[in-house]
């Protein structure tokens, strides 16, 4: 694994533990991983990424077969090396979101994935949320094919002063608010209505984006945050510090609960051989570069957001 020492590190170690494999060794430049003990106290541990490459190198040389599995949790800029060190250890990769920060490093990835016959895995645990697997079911089951939903996607969630010193506040390190928090959404969005069609940009700050998205199935608003401020004031009032809604045709998509073991049913499916792959990752990797990237709609034809509505 790289990245032990990361918010998202524990999920793996639980998916590892609870599918029943072994962590063999870890990564992380800084050493704050007592966490290991009470799942791979045995596991070998490197502050040098360049040691822990030695170390998977020899192992496979040794055992004849080495690691099977290599897990990433690092920063998002790194995910792209990391990926391309588990192909030249022979390893598949189990990639944390999103799988990289460019969709032109998909295509060289899918490269390597033939060149040394190993597989590119990402973790889009939404897709097995078992409510939003049953929306799904039901909105393809759909007999009216032209109809077309409107969807409210609100994300804000409260970062506090440490987040703009971590790689997560470095536009370069995590590709900003609309990659770093929102990729997941949109990859739900769009496996539920199709691919963008239209897209405008209303906002992009520092803490803040929003737009519009018209999918093939749906008309998207949208607005993410990291600012408090932006708190409905009923979520203020109750102490919360994130709200999390999607509503559509104006009815909430409840999913606030059944994430416990979410990257555990994403590890069964990806040992199976039936895990999210680079194709499946691709369309939300796209649309957040371009977010990242495009200039703001100076004449918005789409929905605006309330969220958005509020700053103007």
């Amino acid at each position: 694994m790289t990245g032990l020492a990361g918010y998202i590190a524990p999920r793996h170690l639980n998916a590892i533990k609870d599918t029943g494999n072994q962590l063999i060794a870890a990564v992380d430049p800084h050493d704050s991983v007592g966490i290991i003990d009470s799942y791979f106290p045995d596991a070998s541990f490197f502050t040098e990424v360049e040691r822990f490459d030695r170390h998977l190198e020899k192992l496979r040389r040794e055992s004849g077969g080495g690691i099977d599995y290599l897990t990433i949790c690092s920063p998002n800029n790194l995910h792209d090396a990391h990926i391309r060190l588990a192909m030249r250890v022979e390893a598949d990769a189990i990639c944390e979101k999103p799988l990289v920060l460019n969709p032109w490093n998909l295509d060289i990835l899918q490269e390597l994935e033939e060149e040394y016959r190993q597989r590119v895995w990402t973790i889009l645990q939404l897709r097995v949320h078992p409510s939003l697997v049953e929306l799904k079911h039901k909105i393809d089951s759909e007999k009216d094919n032209a109809k077309r939903h409107k969807v409210r996607l609100s994300y804000v969630t409260s970062r506090g002063l440490w987040y703009h010193y971590s790689w997560k506040g470095d536009v370069e390190k995590s590709g900003g608010v609309g990659t770093n928090i929102g990729v997941h959404f949109f990859d739900l969005l769009m496996w539920y209505f199709g691919k963008p069609e239209t897209v405008e940009l209303y906002v992009r700050e520092k803490n803040r984006m929003g737009g519009f998205i018209e999918l093939p199935k749906a008309d998207v608003e949208w607005f993410l945050s990291l600012e408090p401020e932006d708190l409905p004031e009923q979520v203020k009032d109750n102490g919360q510090r994130t709200y999390r809604s999607i509503t559509i045709d104006g009815e909430e998509v409840e999913f606030s609960s059944g994430f416990r073991d979410l990257h555990t049913r994403v590890y069964e499916e990806t040992l199976s051989g039936n895990g999210f792959g680079i194709d499946d990752a691709r369309p939300s990797i796209e649309l957040v570069h371009r977010l990242r990237t495009m200039d703001i709609t100076e004449n918005p034809t789409g929905l605006l957001h309330p969220g958005i509505e509020k700053l103007q």
